[in-house]
């Protein structure tokens, strides 16, 4: 930026190696009137220095700057909104479509309003990896990984054809072509910089290298000590068309590790133990630092594995400061050796630096934890905070069984911890759980049958784990123990290895380990992010049947970070995550109901019962084997033409120029309505007069369940709208796949199987009723129906509305639905900005232990909230509620427009409209 007061005068040279970089610093902003910044956090030094840099008058002020150095005196209290600028976007593919979709679409929009489509740019660097389109359709065979590839182009023709067009129409923006790896770990080894460059006018400058993704594992990178967490898409393509984000400044908490893993445990046991106890702490919404002795005991790996659960743990991100191991790391994996000096100097010179004996920073709370008491664990059956100990996972899966077959239920996704939401110890089971635990049913064409709690997915999956080669060696020594012995997997299992990047399959080949995999059934089936986000494919038709036909509650045990219901296969309805080793130990076992920790896994070639640890390999062997195979060498090698792409990649044919040249047939991409009529002034906000409710949701319906996810259903409305297009049930693909479709997504917007609308109790699913007809349909049908006859709708919710990971669909779904308005008792953090960002109002009932229940709302009534023209950021307003027999009610409610920039998005009809009104001018 041109204008920069640099009120704290701090702009300075920094010389590395005989070239000069601009820095920002903080030492000497400390000396002129930031007082006592040395004791920040370091994760809230990378925010100070950001707004220093950028601070111009308007969207960054000197009380801006102030605020944080106050941050220090008001003990770590979160408060002061601030204007943050990440110095770049990370994407994948599923929601990095509808962002260039939606550039794409503000491109044809600015040739309406009369300006120059030219102009349409992502301004900061955005990259983007194509890792979520890899289904897992072909598995333990040699040639697995081939035939998902060409499954995968087969697909995603028409995507990846787009996403070819805009990484050559568009500016400062790169794609990583499919089967590289997924984004967070090719974030990890080789696209993040821990210290980020930009040449302007001729001079070099230096500062923390951040970013946001739109993936809410983004946070796996602040084990690089870089800054980043996952916001919407919507934020993203904010992020990325230049504007700042808006932010409070948070609450820090330190967590203090101290000790050293004892033997036999992995970085999973630690994180699935970190996550348990952040999420008792409760710390949404805020950040978590991690500091104390115990940091030089974990890789810098481990510490990624950590950071990369932020989501899980509930925390906007998991920060590690630079350390040796940073350098150590960047070192490794073949990054420059300029950047490497430039990123110890310029931490050192900020005081961004930790060894041992630096002083704690100031926290604004901490806890703690010692890493010697960690214990083997797998969490589930529905929550990543669920922790169980490996040595009471099968009685605990015994209880959770009886939940699951309908035993007594607090509700369908309990916030409370511990075991109270389990039948009581000792308590007989009730009439309609059925006495078939145990009881083997015949699978069709198969010698063996299948039971309760059989382990039918075993899947070292998803960005968790794949980046940490303790875990995965681990994982090969197991296998290779176990075939050395003569034991297999069982036959109803579907293994798989779905590695995070090419690198891990060339270590686990080097090491001899990967052929030990493939004899047990882990055979490569692909790069990116798999069973975690549901693509973990169909299991073998006579498995589903019998699971289906006998309502079995079969398992998945996965090295991934998601296991919440229904989504990693709709026919598993317990998952558990635990680590690369156990995923191999429990595909050996076969079933939840074996005790792993005594129960023998099987028997060798003579007959001799084998135990875990019989095959667990020592902390000694892994590190040993890891030291000799992961090398410098092999990362410079993978990611020296990251962005080539295999011959696939390369024969894809690109047409059209500046602007996209759509395809009205095509049922993967289409030209959004969002710009539809829009004039360079914005229309004035009306009130909501007399709106319907389309649904009544209790707490923590996730955003899994709003937005569309997993596989298209023949019968409803995304399914009918493909097959009156032609398109056949077995190339329906995922919603994730035809996000680049607004006709699929908004049609599968509150569709997940699982939801439950308390409109219609008992039924699950996206149904509503419909008034003043009563009649039952589909919430789409419902929506459009309403749309035809002029009325407004609201959707009313309990606690943490749209918990879970970032969505963008829930909230474009949502407006394109026609609901005006959200009331709920609390939202998560980037739902309720994301809705605000699509033009959607949310809304907070004023009064504590209010909720639509305690109203008595059953659905059929009319909602009005007036003064919508005239309001401000966080006003008290009133909802006006009709009952079905006349009586009025009148609620106070709580604007969630948080700020002055959301309400110019929101007034504008939000952000997209906003940034084009803007350009166009």
């Amino acid at each position: 930026m041109s204008h920069h007061p640099d009120s704290f005068k701090c702009r300075k040279t920094l010389d590395v190696g005989g070239k000069p970089y601009v820095y920002y610093d903080l030492k000497d902003a400390e000396k002129n009137g930031l007082e006592g910044i040395a004791r920040l956090p370091f994760s809230l030094k990378v925010l100070l220095e950001n707004l220093l840099r950028n601070e111009d008058g308007r969207t960054v002020t000197r009380d801006d700057i102030l605020a944080v150095a106050k941050w220090i005196e008001d003990k770590g209290k979160a408060g002061h909104e601030i204007a943050y600028r990440p110095a770049r976007v990370l994407m994948q593919d599923f929601t990095g479509v509808p962002a260039v979709v939606d550039l794409a679409a503000m491109r044809d929009a600015t040739k309406q309003l009369g300006a120059d489509p030219k102009k349409v740019n992502p301004l900061v660097p955005v990259d983007l990896v194509i890792d979520h389109s890899v289904m897992v359709d072909y598995f333990g065979q040699k040639d697995s990984f081939e035939k998902n590839v060409d499954a995968e182009y087969g697909r995603n023709g028409e995507r990846y054809t787009f996403l070819r067009w805009g990484s050559e129409a568009f500016q400062n923006f790169r794609v990583v072509p499919p089967g590289t790896g997924i984004c967070h770990q090719v974030n990890l080894e080789y696209l993040a910089q821990t210290v980020w460059t930009r040449e302007e006018n001729g001079e070099t400058t230096a500062y923390p290298d951040t970013l946001v993704g739109t993936d809410s594992h983004t946070t796996m990178v602040n084990g690089l000590s870089v800054l980043g967490w996952g916001v919407g898409g919507i934020e993203a393509e904010a992020a990325m068309l230049g504007q700042p984000i808006s932010m409070m400044i948070p609450e820090v908490i330190g967590f203090k590790l101290d000790g050293k893993l004892p033997e036999g445990t992995t970085a999973t046991d630690l994180v699935l133990t970190v996550t348990q106890m952040l999420r008792k702490k409760g710390v949404v919404g805020k950040f978590v630092e991690f500091y104390g002795p115990g940091l030089s005991n974990l890789t810098l790996e481990d510490q990624a594995t950590i950071a990369n659960m932020a989501p899980e743990y509930g925390a906007t991100c998991g920060f590690f400061p630079v350390d040796k191991d940073t350098i150590a790391y960047l070192e490794a994996t073949g990054r420059e050796k300029d950047r490497i000096a430039l990123v110890e100097a310029y931490s050192r010179a900020q005081g961004m630096y930790r060894e041992d004996g630096t002083e704690d920073p100031i926290f604004t709370d901490t806890l703690g934890l010692d890493l010697s008491t960690v214990v083997p664990s797998l969490a589930g059956p529905k929550r990543p905070q669920d922790r169980v100990a490996l040595t009471e996972a099968a009685s605990a899966f015994h209880k959770a069984l009886h939940e699951i077959r309908g035993g007594r239920k607090t509700d369908d996704n309990p916030t409370s911890t511990g075991d109270s939401r389990y039948m009581d110890e000792g308590a007989t089971l009730p009439n309609d759980v059925p006495s078939d635990v145990g009881y083997r049913h015949d699978v069709e064409g198969a010698a063996h049958g299948l039971s309760h709690g059989d382990v039918v997915i075993a899947a070292i999956t998803s960005c968790t784990n794949t980046s940490n080669p303790n875990v995965l060696v681990a994982a090969g020594l197991v296998a290779r123990k176990a075939h050395e012995k003569g034991l297999t997997v069982k036959p109803w299992v579907k293994t798989s290895l779905a590695p995070g990047s090419q690198v891990v399959t060339e270590y686990l080949e080097k090491a001899d380990l990967q052929k030990d995999l493939d004899a047990m059934g882990f055979n490569l089936v692909g790069y990116g992010c798999t069973t975690c986000i549901g693509n973990s494919g169909p299991l073998p038709e006579p498995i589903s049947e019998a699971i289906t036909a006998n309502d079995l509650v079969a398992c998945s045990v996965l090295s991934g970070n998601r296991n919440f219901e229904g989504r990693v296969n709709p026919d598993v309805r317990a998952n558990y995550l635990a680590s690369p080793p156990l995923v191999v130990a429990y595909a050996i076992a076969g079933s939840m109901f074996v005790d792993i920790t005594k129960d023998p896994l099987g028997q060798d070639k003579d007959g001799n019962d084998v135990f875990l640890k019989d095959i667990w390999p020592s902390t000694q062997e892994i590190a040993d084997i890891v030291r000799k195979t992961v090398t410098r060498e092999m990362f410079e090698e993978r990611y020296a033409d990251v962005f080539k792409g295999d011959e696939h990649w390369q024969k894809i044919d690109v047409s059209g120029g500046l602007t996209y040249d759509w395809d009205d047939r095509s049922t993967y991409v289409q030209n959004p309505p969002y710009f539809e009529g829009m004039g360079q002034e914005p229309e004035p906000v009306t009130d909501i007069k007399e709106a319907r409710i389309l649904g009544l949701f209790a707490d923590s319906i996730t955003t899994d369940h709003i937005s569309p996810a997993g596989s298209i259903k023949k019968d409803g409305p995304a399914g009918d709208y493909l097959v009156s297009h032609q398109v056949r049930p077995i190339d329906f693909n995922s919603y994730g796949a035809r996000r680049g479709n607004h006709q699929v997504m908004m049609r599968g917007t509150f569709a997940n199987i699982r939801i439950k609308n308390q409109m219609v109790p008992g039924v699950e699913g996206g149904v509503t009723i419909h008034h003043p007809s009563g009649e039952q349909m589909p919430i789409y049908d419902a929506a459009m129906k309403y749309k035809d006859e002029g009325v407004p709708l609201v959707v009313f919710a309990g606690k943490e509305y749209g918990t879970g990971s970032s969505r963008d669909w829930a909230a474009k779904g949502t407006i394109l639905l026609g609901v005006r308005a959200v009331i709920a008792e609390s939202f998560e953090r980037i739902h309720r900005s994301n809705l605000v960002g699509m033009g959607v109002a949310p809304f907070v009932f004023a009064e504590e232990g209010q909720s639509w229940e305690t109203l008595g709302l059953k659905g059929d009534e009319k909602v009005s909230i007036e003064g919508l023209e005239t309001m401000k950021p966080r006003d008290l307003m009133e909802a006006r509620i009709e009952k079905a027999d006349g009586s009025t009610e009148t609620v106070k409610i709580k604007l969630r427009i948080d700020t002055a920039d959301e309400m110019d998005y929101y007034t504008n009809g939000g952000i997209l409209h906003y940034v084009l009104r803007q350009l166009a001018a």
